[in-house]
């Protein structure tokens, strides 16, 4: 994923912001950021973005410099980053649990023995700390990654190449924080609902900051920007400052991931003329799309954590493999390669752009037989581009079967979905098409989702009572209602549970007597283990049952899988 949510939690959570930043002055220009620090070892200052800075005190503009004070105020406190005003509430705080275990002792009897208070004293203390303590949300960094081929060329190209794949960068975040504010960012209002709410609210725009950096952990080309979207919004109906709809951001991200690759590759095409082309990354990974000629070997060169990454994953996996006799699920994949990753991060280092690109172009020109700088000026004079589309060279009826398609590959994933499900599916299935513009591909994605949500079966009840004009959005729906909330399946879909449910109910398959149930129960598995008797208990009533699907459900780490070892 080329966008990725990390939640920042209040107080000191903002200061991994800082950790490489240069010290700069004046203002900072989007498109020249990573050139004007090019010499100095670091990353340059954060720069303000957002249609929510209007409506903090004067002296915070979008493309300015943030100041670590700034920082500080906003995302430690809350507060306006100029003079220190409240946005809205506090942070709340919660107990540790030291205080925990404290409120709880003295609540204890004062009849209790000593021997036990002291055994109820220690049940108390290690309840409490196998607990996580909670922690207000400051904000949510959206990190923005090029594709891989990208920071390849990139990496080793001139000065000029460099600065106009940086302003391309920009200039898709900026086309995903606008996408983000019309359809994403809410805050929710009322005090009796779910959460704490009943209504979801429109807001003036999102206040945010943004940071470059050039490379990965691996000192490997990876441009990249943390975005961090405060946690602090302002209400259009009422002015009032108020927390974002968490659940809104977390559900769209997957289908901003792919926009914002998309829109990306328009404007590389607009500015560079390059081409793209579609590449499969192996089992259980996306389909990434990448510039093309550039050399699959140069990028494996340039992905030194990526290469640690799978290493381990495999170890994982093949451990898996001996002890269970199956591949993991896509999900338990997925985990590993978030284990993986732990497992191989090395300390972050800092170096300047100029050596990092020095010894980028000297290891590009050893793999290439030729020099790395010459080689992408060439790479970008040979390249023939892709026409640019407008919104209407595309005609109707190709939109409803991209629509089709859309709802067939989400439902080979997923049971139910919801708009940003199709949005992001929509994106991909578009992605071998160059737009002129960002409007114009919005419009074309828009449509496809709409024609989808249409093919799709909806199962949300409709509204049983209309709301008055003052509680209802822009485009006529309920604010009672959270946007892009409806659920949707298909007739596909239902009818294969159907088949299973028609399975589940057919008792004409073949049975097992108890006895071999009872003989396997006691024997010792390959790891040396034997069934416990609820383990025993659950296979005895599948191996009697005679239906034809039956089905063994319970918690992860109970042994599922040792039922059928």
């Amino acid at each position: 994923m080329t966008v990725s949510i990390r939640v920042m939690t209040a107080g000191d959570g903002y200061r991994y912001l800082l950790n490489s930043v240069v010290t700069g002055d004046g203002d900072r220009d989007a498109a020249s950021a990573l050139t004007r620090y090019y010499l100095e070892s670091g990353t340059p200052p954060g720069a303000w973005i957002g249609s929510g800075l209007v409506g903090l005190s004067g002296g915070v503009t979008a493309g300015a410099t943030v100041t670590e004070e700034q920082l500080r105020q906003l995302m430690g406190y809350g507060q306006d980053p100029n003079n220190g005003e409240q946005l809205g509430r506090p942070y709340r705080t919660f107990a540790t649990a030291t205080e925990r275990v404290e409120r709880r002792l003295k609540k204890l009897s004062d009849s209790l023995t000593d021997e036990e208070r002291a055994t109820q004293t220690t049940l108390i203390e290690a309840e409490e700390a196998a607990k996580p303590t909670d922690a207000p949300v400051a904000g949510f960094d959206l990190t923005f990654s090029v594709p891989k081929s990208v920071s390849t060329l990139w990496a080793v190209a001139d000065g000029g190449t460099q600065a106009l794949i940086t302003q391309a960068h920009h200039a898709a975040i900026h086309d995903v924080i606008a996408l983000i504010e019309r359809d994403v960012a809410m805050t929710r209002i009322g005090a009796k609902g779910p959460r704490g709410a009943v209504a979801q609210v429109e807001v003036q725009g999102v206040i945010a900051t943004a940071y470059d950096h050039y490379d990965s952990r691996a000192a490997d080309p990876q441009l990249h920007t943390h975005v961090v979207v405060a946690n602090r919004v302002q209400a259009v109906h009422d002015g009032k400052w108020r927390t974002l709809d968490s659940r809104a951001i977390h559900a769209a991200v997957t289908g901003l991931s792919e926009h914002y690759n998309a829109v990306l590759s328009d404007h590389l095409t607009a500015m560079l003329g390059v081409g793209w082309e579609a590449r499969e990354r192996g089992v259980g990974r996306s389909t990434a799309w990448e510039i093309a000629g550039v050399p699959q070997a140069l990028m494996d060169a340039f992905s030194s954590r990526t290469r640690d990454i799978e290493q381990v994953k495999d170890r994982l996996v093949a451990e898996h493999v001996v002890k269970h006799g199956r591949q993991p699920s896509p999900k338990l994949l997925w985990q590993f390669r978030q284990q993986a990753t732990l497992e191989t991060r090395p300390p972050k280092q800092h170096h300047s752009l100029s050596d990092l690109t020095a010894q980028w172009r000297e290891r590009a020109t050893e793999l290439l037989g030729e020099d790395a700088p010459t080689w992408a000026t060439t790479l970008l004079s040979r390249s023939a581009g892709e026409p640019l589309l407008r919104a209407d060279d595309i005609p109707l009826g190709d939109l409803e079967q991209v629509a089709e398609v859309v709802v067939a590959r989400v439902g080979d994933r997923r049971a139910t979905w919801k708009r940003w499900n199709l949005h992001a599916e929509a994106v991909r299935q578009t992605m071998g098409l160059r737009f002129a513009s960002a409007t114009d591909r919005d419009h074309i994605t828009h449509q496809i989702v709409d024609a989808a949500e249409r093919v799709s079966l909806r199962l949300t009840p409709p509204e049983l009572a209309s709301s008055p004009p003052t509680f209802r959005r822009p485009d006529g729906s309920s604010r009672f209602r959270p946007k892009a909330a409806t659920v949707f399946s298909s007739e596909q879909v239902l009818a294969a549970e159907d088949r299973l449910l028609d399975a589940s109910n057919d008792r004409s398959a073949p049975t097992v007597p108890l006895m071999w149930i009872e003989q396997a129960a006691r024997t010792k598995n390959r790891d040396g283990n034997v069934l416990s008797p609820d383990q025993e208990r659950a296979i005895a009533k599948i191996g009697v049952s005679a239906r034809t699907l039956d089905v063994l459900v319970g918690p992860a780490g109970t042994g599922n899988t040792t039922c059928w070892v």
